[in-house]
């Protein structure tokens, strides 16, 4: 049967484990967002299923996506994250996707 996620994204969640020594050790260095094309897309890495999942930043499904990460106790390395690719990246509309989950009530408790 074939998988649901691209080459791409098995060799991309590969590369962020290689090395690690078990799954406490992973959650220090795991990268949940994979930014695509700009900031249009994003390589959303979810520990909680071990699926890779890519999505426009744009859509109800990477909301709905972020929110069970949240969900799940997340929220604040999300977070992070997205206001480090909003430095890194500032042409490319992080602080808008941030702002976009912040006002669909993702990281709220």
């Amino acid at each position: 049967m074939a998988s649901n996620t691209s080459k791409t994204a098995r060799a991309s969640v590969r590369a962020g484990q290689a090395g690690q020594g078990g799954a406490l050790s992973v959650l220090g260095e795991f990268k949940y967002l994979i930014p695509l094309n700009n900031g249009k897309f994003v390589y959303v890495r979810n520990l909680t299923n071990g699926k890779t999942n890519h999505l426009r930043t744009d859509s109800d499904a990477f909301v709905e996506e972020i929110k069970v990460l949240a969900g799940a106790g997340h929220a604040a390395k999300i977070r992070v994250e997205l206001a480090g690719l909003a430095e890194a990246f500032p042409g490319h509309g992080w602080d808008v996707t941030e702002k976009r989950l912040v006002d669909a009530g993702v990281f709220e408790a």
